[in-house]
């Protein structure tokens, strides 16, 4: 016997703000049976495919010290570095730039909220370097 993870959920100050931003990352959308609205406590996003979900919750307490589990993205079209501009370009904020000049690292930022993610290589960036 197993389980499966049924979604992700993260804490937030602003459920419906944060989920917003994060439809704006990952491309995802709102469940349009029981769509988010400002003010709600509890937002959830969706993947294209529907498989991975997202559930932003308000919580009282803000957020303190460094997350213990993230989110690492690959860019689905484009480079790293140009989704790096893309999610400058939306709000996000780069806390450790580890890009090396041969392509290869990462870029930490933060979400609006302060909640680190991670920006990797494409696919395609990986198979040119294999």
């Amino acid at each position: 016997m197993t389980s499966f993870v049924s979604h992700t959920t993260v804490d937030a100050t602003d459920a419906f703000a944060l989920s917003s931003w994060w439809q704006q990352v990952l491309g995802y959308a709102g469940d349009p049976e029981d769509p988010n609205e400002p003010g709600d406590e509890e937002c959830m996003i969706i993947s294209p495919d529907g498989r991975h979900r997202v559930l932003f919750i308000e919580v009282p307490e803000p957020k303190q010290g460094k997350n213990r589990i993230h989110f690492d993205l690959r860019p689905v079209q484009g480079s790293r570095d140009e989704e790096y501009e893309r999610l400058i370009g939306i709000g996000a904020k780069p806390v450790d730039d580890l890009r090396v000049a041969d392509g290869t690292g990462w870029v930490v930022f933060h979400d609006p909220e302060g909640n680190e993610f991670c920006l990797l290589r494409s696919e395609e960036e990986l198979r040119r370097t294999r």
